[in-house]
Protein backbone atom coordinates (compact mmCIF):
# COMPACT_ATOMS: atom_id res chain seq x y z
CA UNK A 1 0.00 0.00 0.00
CA UNK A 2 1.48 2.89 -1.01
CA UNK A 3 1.85 6.11 1.31
CA UNK A 4 -0.66 7.92 -0.71
CA UNK A 5 -3.23 5.52 -0.34
CA UNK A 6 -2.17 5.15 3.28
CA UNK A 7 -2.86 9.11 3.86
CA UNK A 8 -6.18 9.22 1.72
CA UNK A 9 -7.70 6.06 4.11
CA UNK A 10 -6.51 7.93 7.33
CA UNK A 11 -7.60 11.35 6.05
CA UNK A 12 -11.22 10.14 5.47
CA UNK A 13 -11.30 7.99 8.94
CA UNK A 14 -9.93 10.87 11.04
CA UNK A 15 -12.41 13.38 9.45
CA UNK A 16 -15.06 11.00 9.95
CA UNK A 17 -13.72 10.68 13.41
CA UNK A 18 -13.48 14.80 14.34
CA UNK A 19 -16.88 14.76 13.02
CA UNK A 20 -19.05 12.10 13.94
CA UNK A 21 -18.22 12.62 17.86
CA UNK A 22 -19.29 16.30 18.34
CA UNK A 23 -21.96 15.66 16.10
CA UNK A 24 -23.08 12.63 17.88
CA UNK A 25 -23.18 14.66 21.04
CA UNK A 26 -24.00 17.77 20.03
CA UNK A 27 -27.34 17.92 22.64
CA UNK A 28 -24.86 17.83 25.64
CA UNK A 29 -22.63 20.60 23.96
CA UNK A 30 -22.62 23.99 24.59
CA UNK A 31 -23.00 26.43 21.81
CA UNK A 32 -20.26 28.41 22.11
CA UNK A 33 -18.03 25.27 23.11
CA UNK A 34 -15.12 26.66 25.03
CA UNK A 35 -11.69 25.83 22.52
CA UNK A 36 -8.76 27.60 24.74
CA UNK A 37 -8.06 27.74 28.20
CA UNK A 38 -6.13 29.90 29.97
CA UNK A 39 -4.02 29.95 33.46
CA UNK A 40 -5.56 27.60 36.12
CA UNK A 41 -7.23 25.70 33.38
CA UNK A 42 -10.51 28.09 32.98
CA UNK A 43 -12.00 29.04 29.86
CA UNK A 44 -11.01 32.47 28.10
CA UNK A 45 -12.08 31.89 24.31
CA UNK A 46 -14.94 29.84 22.66
CA UNK A 47 -16.83 29.53 19.26
CA UNK A 48 -19.93 28.40 17.69
CA UNK A 49 -20.32 24.69 16.75
CA UNK A 50 -20.36 25.26 13.30
CA UNK A 51 -17.01 27.35 13.72
CA UNK A 52 -15.86 24.72 16.23
CA UNK A 53 -15.96 21.82 13.31
CA UNK A 54 -14.27 24.06 10.51
CA UNK A 55 -11.87 24.23 12.92
CA UNK A 56 -11.21 20.82 13.02
CA UNK A 57 -11.26 20.30 9.60
CA UNK A 58 -8.95 22.83 9.06
CA UNK A 59 -6.63 21.52 11.13
CA UNK A 60 -6.92 17.93 10.03
CA UNK A 61 -6.33 19.45 6.23
CA UNK A 62 -3.40 21.34 6.91
CA UNK A 63 -1.71 18.05 8.68
CA UNK A 64 -3.44 15.58 5.70
CA UNK A 65 -1.71 18.23 2.69
CA UNK A 66 1.79 17.87 4.55
CA UNK A 67 1.53 14.12 4.24
CA UNK A 68 -0.23 13.97 0.54
CA UNK A 69 3.03 16.30 -0.39
CA UNK A 70 5.88 14.40 0.87
CA UNK A 71 3.62 11.10 -0.05
CA UNK A 72 5.92 10.78 -3.13
CA UNK A 73 9.67 10.92 -1.64
CA UNK A 74 8.42 8.74 1.11
CA UNK A 75 9.44 5.55 -0.23
CA UNK A 76 12.96 7.22 -0.70
CA UNK A 77 15.68 7.85 1.52
CA UNK A 78 15.53 6.86 4.95
CA UNK A 79 15.28 10.31 6.46
CA UNK A 80 12.04 11.07 4.07
CA UNK A 81 10.27 7.78 5.42
CA UNK A 82 11.06 8.82 9.06
CA UNK A 83 9.95 12.11 8.42
CA UNK A 84 6.59 10.91 6.98
CA UNK A 85 5.80 7.85 9.29
CA UNK A 86 6.15 10.62 12.09
CA UNK A 87 3.87 13.31 10.33
CA UNK A 88 1.53 10.21 10.11
CA UNK A 89 1.05 9.02 13.70
CA UNK A 90 2.00 12.47 15.26
CA UNK A 91 -0.43 14.25 12.92
CA UNK A 92 -3.34 11.83 13.42
CA UNK A 93 -3.09 11.62 17.07
CA UNK A 94 -2.56 15.15 17.63
CA UNK A 95 -5.88 16.03 15.64
CA UNK A 96 -8.13 13.29 17.49
CA UNK A 97 -6.71 14.75 20.69
CA UNK A 98 -7.22 18.03 20.13
CA UNK A 99 -10.49 17.01 18.95
CA UNK A 100 -11.38 14.68 21.46
CA UNK A 101 -10.66 16.69 24.72
CA UNK A 102 -12.70 19.52 24.01
CA UNK A 103 -15.27 17.31 23.60
CA UNK A 104 -14.36 16.08 26.27
CA UNK A 105 -14.14 19.36 28.16
CA UNK A 106 -18.03 20.61 27.13
CA UNK A 107 -19.31 17.65 27.58
CA UNK A 108 -22.38 18.39 30.07
CA UNK A 109 -21.24 22.19 30.34
CA UNK A 110 -24.43 24.60 31.30
CA UNK A 111 -22.30 26.98 29.75
CA UNK A 112 -18.69 27.45 27.58
CA UNK A 113 -17.53 29.05 30.89
CA UNK A 114 -18.24 25.96 32.44
CA UNK A 115 -15.79 23.55 30.67
CA UNK A 116 -13.13 22.28 32.45
CA UNK A 117 -10.11 20.36 30.99
CA UNK A 118 -8.07 17.81 32.75
CA UNK A 119 -4.65 18.88 35.24
CA UNK A 120 -2.76 16.65 32.09
CA UNK A 121 -5.12 17.49 29.59
CA UNK A 122 -2.17 19.95 27.69
CA UNK A 123 0.76 17.14 28.37
CA UNK A 124 -1.06 14.56 26.80
CA UNK A 125 -1.70 16.23 23.69
CA UNK A 126 1.63 17.27 23.53
CA UNK A 127 3.40 14.52 24.48
CA UNK A 128 1.34 11.68 23.43
CA UNK A 129 1.79 12.61 19.68
CA UNK A 130 5.64 13.27 19.95
CA UNK A 131 6.20 9.67 21.63
CA UNK A 132 4.10 8.32 19.04
CA UNK A 133 5.71 9.85 16.14
CA UNK A 134 9.34 8.70 17.44
CA UNK A 135 8.05 5.59 17.74
CA UNK A 136 6.62 5.69 14.05
CA UNK A 137 9.46 7.37 12.54
CA UNK A 138 11.66 4.57 13.85
CA UNK A 139 10.03 1.36 13.25
CA UNK A 140 9.26 3.17 9.75
CA UNK A 141 12.76 3.86 9.11
CA UNK A 142 12.99 0.84 6.86
CA UNK A 143 16.15 -0.17 5.39
CA UNK A 144 19.80 1.76 5.29
CA UNK A 145 20.65 4.67 2.83
CA UNK A 146 23.28 2.96 0.46
CA UNK A 147 25.93 4.19 0.68
CA UNK A 148 27.84 6.69 -1.93
CA UNK A 149 31.10 4.66 -1.45
CA UNK A 150 29.41 2.07 -2.85
CA UNK A 151 28.93 3.58 -6.00
CA UNK A 152 31.50 4.78 -8.37
CA UNK A 153 32.29 8.75 -8.44
CA UNK A 154 31.76 10.59 -11.71
CA UNK A 155 35.02 11.71 -13.34
CA UNK A 156 35.03 14.09 -16.25
CA UNK A 157 38.09 12.93 -18.73
CA UNK A 158 40.14 15.91 -19.29
CA UNK A 159 42.95 16.11 -21.97
CA UNK A 160 46.29 16.83 -20.67
CA UNK A 161 46.79 20.35 -20.34
CA UNK A 162 43.37 20.77 -20.72
CA UNK A 163 41.70 23.97 -18.21
CA UNK A 164 37.86 23.55 -17.43
CA UNK A 165 35.03 25.62 -15.43
CA UNK A 166 31.80 24.95 -14.25
CA UNK A 167 29.07 27.54 -13.57
CA UNK A 168 25.67 27.00 -12.22
CA UNK A 169 22.81 28.99 -10.43
CA UNK A 170 19.51 28.08 -8.93
CA UNK A 171 17.16 30.68 -7.27
CA UNK A 172 13.95 30.38 -5.28
CA UNK A 173 11.42 32.98 -5.66
CA UNK A 174 10.14 32.73 -2.46
CA UNK A 175 12.61 34.06 -0.27
CA UNK A 176 12.22 37.22 -2.63
CA UNK A 177 8.86 37.32 -1.51
CA UNK A 178 9.85 37.38 2.17
CA UNK A 179 11.91 40.15 1.73
CA UNK A 180 9.10 42.24 -0.32
CA UNK A 181 7.30 41.94 2.36
CA UNK A 182 9.79 42.38 5.02
CA UNK A 183 10.85 45.63 2.97
CA UNK A 184 7.04 46.94 2.78
CA UNK A 185 6.74 46.07 6.59
CA UNK A 186 9.30 48.40 7.42
CA UNK A 187 7.89 51.19 5.07
CA UNK A 188 4.50 51.04 6.57
CA UNK A 189 6.38 51.15 10.25
CA UNK A 190 8.38 54.21 8.79
CA UNK A 191 5.59 56.58 7.31
CA UNK A 192 3.45 55.20 10.31
CA UNK A 193 6.05 56.84 12.63
CA UNK A 194 6.61 60.17 10.49
CA UNK A 195 2.71 60.55 10.52
CA UNK A 196 2.57 60.49 14.28
CA UNK A 197 0.52 57.20 14.10
CA UNK A 198 2.56 55.01 16.17
CA UNK A 199 6.06 55.58 18.02
CA UNK A 200 8.57 52.77 16.24
CA UNK A 201 10.64 53.02 19.39
CA UNK A 202 8.03 51.42 21.23
CA UNK A 203 8.67 48.40 18.89
CA UNK A 204 12.01 47.88 19.47
CA UNK A 205 11.90 43.86 19.36
CA UNK A 206 9.94 43.66 16.11
CA UNK A 207 12.40 46.32 14.64
CA UNK A 208 15.40 43.74 14.37
CA UNK A 209 13.41 40.87 12.85
CA UNK A 210 11.73 43.25 9.84
CA UNK A 211 15.54 44.21 9.16
CA UNK A 212 16.47 40.51 9.17
CA UNK A 213 13.98 39.21 7.17
CA UNK A 214 14.59 41.28 3.88
CA UNK A 215 18.54 40.50 4.69
CA UNK A 216 18.07 36.98 4.95
CA UNK A 217 15.36 36.74 2.02
CA UNK A 218 17.55 38.26 -0.06
CA UNK A 219 20.85 36.50 0.39
CA UNK A 220 19.24 32.69 0.35
CA UNK A 221 16.93 33.45 -2.87
CA UNK A 222 19.96 32.55 -4.88
CA UNK A 223 23.04 30.73 -5.20
CA UNK A 224 25.73 30.84 -8.34
CA UNK A 225 28.06 27.96 -7.94
CA UNK A 226 31.75 27.99 -9.60
CA UNK A 227 34.40 25.01 -10.17
CA UNK A 228 37.88 25.98 -10.93
CA UNK A 229 41.30 24.39 -10.63
CA UNK A 230 41.57 26.29 -7.55
CA UNK A 231 38.29 25.24 -6.20
CA UNK A 232 34.49 25.76 -5.78
CA UNK A 233 33.09 29.49 -5.35
CA UNK A 234 29.39 30.14 -3.40
CA UNK A 235 27.94 33.19 -4.00
CA UNK A 236 24.39 33.76 -2.53
CA UNK A 237 22.07 36.17 -3.61
CA UNK A 238 21.65 38.47 -6.45
CA UNK A 239 24.48 40.29 -5.62
CA UNK A 240 26.72 37.34 -5.17
CA UNK A 241 28.00 38.55 -1.67
CA UNK A 242 28.53 36.67 0.51
CA UNK A 243 31.16 34.29 -0.75
CA UNK A 244 32.15 31.03 0.34
CA UNK A 245 35.03 29.54 -0.81
CA UNK A 246 36.24 25.66 -0.43
CA UNK A 247 39.95 25.00 -1.61
CA UNK A 248 40.29 21.89 -3.75
CA UNK A 249 42.38 20.09 -1.46
CA UNK A 250 40.75 20.23 1.50
CA UNK A 251 37.63 18.45 -0.34
CA UNK A 252 38.22 14.08 -1.14
CA UNK A 253 36.02 13.90 -3.83
CA UNK A 254 32.16 14.55 -4.73
CA UNK A 255 29.16 13.18 -5.73
CA UNK A 256 25.74 13.84 -6.45
CA UNK A 257 22.94 13.06 -4.18
CA UNK A 258 18.66 13.43 -3.72
CA UNK A 259 18.02 15.64 -1.08
CA UNK A 260 14.75 17.76 0.10
CA UNK A 261 14.06 20.39 2.46
CA UNK A 262 11.39 17.75 4.59
CA UNK A 263 14.96 15.84 5.26
CA UNK A 264 17.41 18.19 6.12
CA UNK A 265 15.35 20.58 8.26
CA UNK A 266 14.09 23.27 6.11
CA UNK A 267 15.25 25.92 3.46
CA UNK A 268 18.44 27.67 3.60
CA UNK A 269 21.63 26.49 5.37
CA UNK A 270 20.31 23.52 7.23
CA UNK A 271 22.42 21.39 9.87
CA UNK A 272 25.51 21.69 11.75
CA UNK A 273 29.34 22.35 10.14
CA UNK A 274 30.21 18.94 8.54
CA UNK A 275 27.26 17.81 7.75
CA UNK A 276 25.60 20.72 6.48
CA UNK A 277 23.03 21.54 2.98
CA UNK A 278 22.32 24.46 1.70
CA UNK A 279 18.59 23.99 0.41
CA UNK A 280 17.46 26.21 -2.04
CA UNK A 281 14.99 23.63 -3.76
CA UNK A 282 14.69 20.00 -3.69
CA UNK A 283 15.90 17.66 -5.78
CA UNK A 284 19.80 16.58 -7.42
CA UNK A 285 22.23 18.10 -4.93
CA UNK A 286 26.25 18.63 -5.27
CA UNK A 287 27.63 16.80 -2.47
CA UNK A 288 31.65 17.57 -1.39
CA UNK A 289 33.20 15.16 0.81
CA UNK A 290 35.86 16.62 2.63
CA UNK A 291 39.18 14.71 3.57
CA UNK A 292 38.72 15.54 6.73
CA UNK A 293 35.25 13.38 6.34
CA UNK A 294 32.64 15.76 6.83
CA UNK A 295 30.44 17.03 4.03
CA UNK A 296 28.73 19.85 2.38
CA UNK A 297 25.28 19.38 0.24
CA UNK A 298 24.28 22.33 -2.32
CA UNK A 299 20.95 22.13 -4.02
CA UNK A 300 22.56 23.38 -7.58
CA UNK A 301 21.28 22.57 -11.33
CA UNK A 302 23.59 20.33 -13.28
CA UNK A 303 25.10 19.20 -10.26
CA UNK A 304 26.18 15.25 -11.35
CA UNK A 305 28.47 17.57 -14.61
CA UNK A 306 30.28 20.11 -11.19
CA UNK A 307 30.59 16.46 -9.46
CA UNK A 308 32.29 15.30 -12.31
CA UNK A 309 34.80 17.89 -12.57
CA UNK A 310 35.46 18.41 -9.37
CA UNK A 311 36.70 14.40 -8.99
CA UNK A 312 38.63 14.93 -12.42
CA UNK A 313 40.32 18.22 -11.23
CA UNK A 314 41.01 16.41 -7.49
CA UNK A 315 42.77 13.23 -9.95
CA UNK A 316 44.35 15.54 -12.00
CA UNK A 317 46.14 16.97 -8.83
CA UNK A 318 46.90 13.82 -7.16
CA UNK A 319 48.31 12.49 -10.03
CA UNK A 320 51.19 15.02 -10.54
Amino acid sequence: MTSRTIALLAGTAVAAAVSAAPLALRERLPDPLAVHWGPGMTPDNAVSFPVFLAMQAALWGVILLGLLASARRAGGGRSARVSWWALFSGGVLFASLISGMTVAANLDAATWTDARLGPLAVTVVIAVPLAAAALSGYLGRGAADPSHVDREPPVLNLRRGQRAVWVSRVSNPWPLLLTAAGAAALFAFAMLDLTGVVRVSSYGAVLPVLVAVPAVGLFASSLTARVTGDGVVLAFGPFGWPVRRIRLDKIDHAFTEERHPSQVGGWGVRGLPGGATIMLRGGECLVLRYRSGGQLGISIDDAERGASLINALIAERRAV
